[in-house]
């Protein structure tokens, strides 16, 4: 089992500064994570923007508290959609942290339950992210998208050091969160470890990995990646608990990929043999 030696590298690059960074979609095995957010002095998570709050709402486990939308936006809900309060884009941005760009639409849900590591293993979800203390909610939500993307059916995430999944995560992740499990552990390398035991293929994205990502997924049956912090990468512990270390292969003109992107590389590469016309 590989470790690390000598200097830190970043998680998808080479040794230096850190990096800049702040089964298929529709399936959903198990329950979920607690899903918290903003919410102000109310009960439950807002979640906002046409296509998050279309995906919740598409979502049978999803328990609806409010809706609210514009009047030109409830004009584009689904059919079938509950009937939204009709209020304008201000009174929604007060409901809101500043800046969130929720397009008329903003529904406030309760969280998802919880899934615990052992129900994926259990249910056969043989595609999973798990991440190491990803902190910037941001690359969270755009590595949910991706992973619906590529047919990965969970993130495994640290109940510490890691963001709840707010409504900023699930406007990045664009609807994904509503698709992709999430299960949050104690230990990441004991979850690891688990995993090697019920046969999973366990990838750490690493600057030193001796083998390019496209080797290190080829031909695995149960799959695991493993990606890093935005700067200090996987911790020596994680790292040493993975079965393999790989690499993206960049032009030395870059020093190390933003998380999220590394991310989509990588699913890609354990992907695009199994899906038609790839």
């Amino acid at each position: 089992m590989p470790r690390n030696h000598g200097r830190r590298r970043n998680a998808h690059g080479r040794p230096g500064r850190p990096q800049d960074g702040g089964p298929p979609s529709g399936h959903r095995p198990g329950p979920r994570h607690p899903n918290k957010g903003h919410t102000s002095d109310e009960s439950g998570v807002w979640i906002w923007g046409i296509h998050a709050v279309e995906a919740a709402l598409a979502n049978p486990e999803r328990k609806l508290i409010q809706l609210l939308a514009t009047e030109n936006a409830a004009a584009r809900l689904p059919a079938g959609s509950p009937e939204p309060q009709i209020v304008t884009a201000k009174d929604i941005d007060t409901r809101l942290p500043p800046g969130s760009v929720h397009q008329g639409l903003a529904l406030r849900a309760e969280p998802l339950d919880p899934v615990a590591l052992e129900d994926l293993i259990h249910e056969g979800v043989d595609r999973i992210v798990v991440l190491d203390q990803v902190s910037d909610p941001h690359n969270l939500g755009a590595i949910y998208r991706s992973a619906a993307a590529f047919g990965f059916g969970a993130l495994v995430l640290q109940t510490r050091n890691a963001p709840p999944i707010t409504g900023i995560v699930a406007k990045s992740a664009v609807g994904a969160i509503e698709t992709v499990a999430e299960a949050r552990v104690v230990n990441v390398s004991r979850a690891l470890e688990q995993l090697g035991e019920a046969g999973y293929h366990t990838v750490g994205l690493a600057g030193e990995g001796k083998a390019d990502i496209a080797q290190a997924v080829k031909g695995a049956g149960k799959l695991a990646i493993v990606l890093g912090a935005e700067g200090p990468g996987l911790r020596p512990g994680v790292a040493k608990a993975c079965a393999e270390l790989a690499r993206i292969p960049i032009s030395a003109a870059m020093e190390s990929l933003n998380v999220s992107n590394a991310a989509a590389i990588a699913f890609y590469e354990a992907a695009r043999n199994s899906f038609p016309g790839a």
